[in-house]
Order: structure tokens, then C-alpha cells, then sequence
């Protein structure tokens, strides 16, 4: 894609984490892999005053170019852009559940097999560090070792995905699963999946959303069915 609509397509995003709920006011921000390195929106900057060509665009050294400075989070979008081949955007919000859960230093365990969506059978809260610190980029990245999301301690979540609005649903997702969780709480501790349960889930979540081959289904049908 080329880079003037990946611009726009970022902007896109960052207003759409605020009309649907995840961030208020500046909270928040998001990325998109690029062929220079990463476009990133703006520190402390109303998306819905930004325009296009306000994103900045970072390499992968910590330089960047733009009217206004780079997001604070930048070293997380960048460090997961580097670790993560597979992702191609960020997505960092405030959101009101996950950030409920996040500042009781809590992760998500199996209480639900949508766990699986994210990678395994719980969702793992990075402990505390100051905001924009290499410190918390180094917990993100092993708190989301194997997952396509986590919590930040005493802040919020962390969603990657292949592409911007890919990333912006799943971060829906998981903010769903996070109030889901949280209400469940108000009743006590949950019943949690087993291993071997959530082993099914994660292995039918690899094919999950993709073309199947014509016919394929769980079980062949009996003879006579419709």
C-alpha cells in the first residue's frame, strides 16, 4: 500500500479507537509497518485534528521525520514491528476493562475459549514500567511472546495484528473479552478451560477465518441428508 493511504489509513484508526469506545481525549496510539520503517501517530495530538500527513514516520533506529513528534510508545511499535515479522500494525489504548484489569496487575486465564483468538490459553499481564521507557517495551515483548496481545500493568492493553483494521477489530475483541471477564469476576472466580480444552480451541483457531477446501466440515454428513 502506498504510503500516502497507509497515512490515512492510520488516521483512520486512531479516530475510529476513540468513536468506538477504546481511548478518550490523546490516550492511545497506533502503528503501521511501512516500507521506510513505521508510520506512527503523533504525541499528545486530537486525532481528530491530525490529519493525514501529521503522522510520523519512524526507522527502525529511532529517527524520524514529521511535523509533529512520534507517539511517547514509540520504542513499543517499533521493538514489536522488529520482533514480530508477522505483524504489520500496533495498537496501544486505554480502554476502560483491560485497563481495570491492567492496573490489578491481572491476566486473563482460560475462562473463555476465545482466549485462543490471541495466540494461547491466557493473556498475560507486562509488569509495571513508566510510560515510553525501553523498560516497558522489554515487559511488553515477553508478556506477548507467543500472543497476539497483552495487558500493561497500571495502563492498558497491547494488540497486534497483519494490518490496520485487522488490528483495530481485534483489539474490540479482546476489550470484549475483557469486560467479559470482568463481569464474571463480580460472581467469584470463574470455571477455567482445561488444557487440553483450550489445546482443541488453539488448533482450530489455526484455520480460523480462512478458506476451507469445498465440503470440508467437522464430520461427514450421514447418508440421505439434506
Amino acid at each position: 500500500m502506498h504510503d500516502t493511504e497507509l497515512r490515512a489509513q492510520l488516521l483512520a484508526t486512531a479516530r475510529g479507537m476513540a468513536a468506538s469506545g477504546l481511548n478518550k481525549g490523546t490516550a492511545g496510539n497506533a502503528s503501521v509497518r511501512c516500507a521506510g520503517g513505521l508510520l506512527i501517530t503523533p504525541s499528545g495530538r486530537p486525532y481528530e485534528d491530525c490529519r493525514p500527513e501529521d503522522m510520523a514516520l519512524m526507522t527502525m533506529d529511532g529517527s524520524w521525520q514529521g511535523p509533529f513528534s512520534p507517539s511517547s510508545e514509540w520504542r513499543i511499535h517499533r521493538d514489536i514491528l522488529a520482533a514480530r515479522p508477522e505483524a504489520g500494525a500496533v495498537l496501544h489504548a486505554h480502554s476502560p476493562f483491560a485497563t481495570a484489569l491492567a492496573c490489578h496487575r491481572r491476566g486473563i486465564p482460560a475462562f473463555h475459549y476465545m482466549i485462543a483468538r490471541f495466540g494461547g490459553s491466557d493473556i498475560r499481564c507486562a509488569p509495571y514500567a513508566t510510560f515510553g521507557t525501553q523498560a516497558l517495551s522489554d515487559g511488553a515483548l515477553a508478556a506477548l511472546e507467543g500472543r497476539g496481545a497483552c495487558l500493561l500493568a497500571n495502563h492498558g492493553m497491547l494488540v497486534l495484528g497483519p494490518d490496520l483494521p485487522r488490528t483495530l477489530a481485534l483489539a474490540l475483541e479482546f476489550e470484549t473479552l475483557c469486560e467479559q471477564y470482568w463481569r464474571a469476576l463480580q460472581l467469584g472466580e470463574p470455571s477455567l478451560l482445561s488444557a487440553a480444552e483450550m489445546a482443541e480451541v488453539i488448533t482450530r483457531f489455526k484455520t480460523y477465518g480462512r478458506p476451507q477446501p469445498t465440503g470440508a466440515s467437522d464430520a461427514a454428513p450421514h447418508a440421505g441428508s439434506a
